[in-house]
């Protein structure tokens, strides 16, 4: 839009205050779509029996050569991390040069390309065909990889911070809602198109390159309010301020001040390392090889083992997936805003890390029989059963903390200037684990056996929840004053807030001492 969407604006009631920045959110997170439609078919589709003769990893009586099974599996699920590693590093400049909404079509669009590649081959030359769907996942992972890294800024910049998390929370909703799309939609580029019915430029951007009329316009616009409403020039008055700040403390910005600047080193860790522990937190590999996970613990068959996935093959099986999708959504909607980020991150590392434990001793104590997914399938034990009622409660424990939260603390914790970078860093270090755990995986569960789930349960109690309690809470702060790590006067803040305030709001003198009591009160409340 930038300035001719506004037009004339109303206060709207509290209930739909925000309606616009919802919109916005579901608009700019349909391209991570995306990575949960990646997640549904990447596992069920190199798992298939079809696919594996196609491709000659299996013969014509379906004897599997496992380790060309474990070899492809991992390079068809990985190359799509590989892509997205790099687009989320490269997003970074871009991001910070162009802006967030420009860069979003066009990430979309590289992806839609891949995704062409990717339908492009046929069985009548194997090695070709596999070549091709890796290059297309590549060219597609760039794309998601890219978008990852930009969507959760441009979300954060545009909400306000009593329902940030919520709003920010809505990529695992559309990461849960993808798994089902992936299900049932073949590679289409319509999808991928709907990111272009966006509008609006970040405020937040705006404000960051001296655009800063086009800024206010555009926060009058999703705060469904006037340009001259008290609410919308005080939160432009801190956006102002604190990106002053930054300027004067970081004038002539390099590589070396974004990242070792004062308060920032810290956060690009935090930023690193939490999408390191998230991956290693062992549920996308249940996700991306759902088929091989599930054989492993006793069911088996195309139908049986594809639980995971969600496929309709049985009520039973949507339900669950439908129960994933309905939780997390409820948690995102009334348990992030009112609880915090610790407290769920700390519960969902536990609850992991305890049905892991519980998952990897029943499969010492009662071995699976089989563990090909298309053999045959046997009635699963009690065993078997327990320990995909276990999967499904790790899911969940999942859904409501180490999913969510981490895109949503990370596109918190940054000032404006660094977020680019720091977004950047985040989703690359998300993709570039994301491919290890995804390449590795196969090789892990044929190698390892039941002390798979032993070393994700380890891995949960020892270094997730350790780190959910180390890290500052982010709840309930403006993403001006997130100073947890020491880096911005609170005084010289307040004084700079009042003075872009005054800026915009001029009073008369003898008003002024009334505005500036007022003022300060409303800090504790300001969006």
């Amino acid at each position: 839009m930038e300035g001719s969407l506004v037009g004339t604006t109303h206060d709207g009631g509290d209930m739909f205050r925000n309606v616009r920045v919802y919109w916005l959110a579901f608009i700019a997170y349909w391209g991570i779509l995306l990575f949960g439609y990646d997640t549904g078919i990447a596992g069920g589709v190199v798992g298939n029996l079809y696919f594996e003769e196609t491709f000659g990893i299996a013969n014509s009586t379906g004897s599997i050569d496992t380790k060309k099974s474990d070899n492809v599996s991992s390079n068809v699920v990985s190359v799509l991390q590989a892509g997205a590693f790099f687009g989320a590093l490269i997003s970074a400049p871009i991001s910070g040069k162009f802006g967030r909404k420009w860069p979003l079509f066009a990430y979309t669009l590289i992806f839609a390309i891949g995704a062409i590649l990717t339908i492009v081959p046929s069985g009548s030359d194997p090695g070709r065909g596999l070549g091709e769907i890796y290059a297309g996942r590549v060219i597609s992972g760039f794309g998601v990889g890219a978008i990852t890294a930009v969507s959760p800024a441009f979300v954060s910049e545009c909400s306000p911070k009593d329902i940030r998390g919520r709003i920010t929370g809505l990529f695992q909703v559309m990461v849960a809602l993808g798994i089902g799309v992936g299900l049932h939609i073949h590679n289409d580029a319509r999808i991928w198109r709907i990111p272009f019915g966006l509008q609006l430029e970040s405020p937040r951007f705006l404000a960051s390159v001296g655009r800063n009329n086009e800024a206010l316009s555009n926060l009058a616009y999703l705060r469904r309010s006037s340009p001259h409403s008290e609410s919308v020039i005080l939160e432009m008055a801190e956006i102002e301020a604190a990106i002053q700040e930054e300027n004067e403390a970081r004038k002539s910005l390099r590589w070396r001040e974004a990242f070792l600047g004062k308060g920032n080193a810290i956060r690009f860790v935090i930023a690193f390392m939490i999408f390191l522990l998230q991956q290693w937190s062992g549920q996308n590999s249940v996700t991306y090889y759902a088929p091989q996970i599930f054989a492993s613990i006793g069911y088996t068959g195309t139908k049986n083992s594809l639980l995971a996935s969600g496929i309709l093959g049985s009520t039973v099986f949507f339900l669950a997936c439908v129960v994933k999708v309905v939780t997390v959504s409820i948690f995102v909607a009334f348990g992030v805003e009112r609880y915090g980020r610790k407290r769920f991150l700390l519960i969902s590392s536990l609850g992991m890390g305890i049905l892991f434990f519980i998952i990897g001793a029943l499969l010492k104590t009662h071995p699976s029989p089989v563990s090909n997914a298309n053999d045959a399938p046997p009635s699963p034990s009690r065993a078997s059963q327990a320990m995909a009622a276990m999967l499904y409660l790790e899911g969940v424990c999942y859904v409501i903390g180490w999913g969510p939260l981490p895109w949503i603390y990370v596109s918190e914790i940054f000032p404006t200037r660094t977020r680019h970078y720091g977004l950047s860093l985040a989703s690359a270090s998300q993709w570039l684990w994301n491919f290890v755990i995804s390449k590795q995986t196969p090789i892990m569960k044929t190698e390892l056996g039941y002390k798979l789930f032993l070393m994700f349960a380890s891995l949960n109690i020892g270094a997730l929840a350790v780190f959910s309690i180390l890290i500052p809470e982010t709840k309930g702060r403006s993403l001006e004053e997130m100073d947890i790590f020491g880096a911005v006067d609170e005084q010289q803040r307040q004084n700079d807030i009042m003075a872009h305030t005054l800026m915009r709001n001029p009073q008369p003198q003898q008003e002024r001492q009334t505005v500036s009591s007022r003022e300060s009160i409303s800090l504790g409340d300001k969006v």
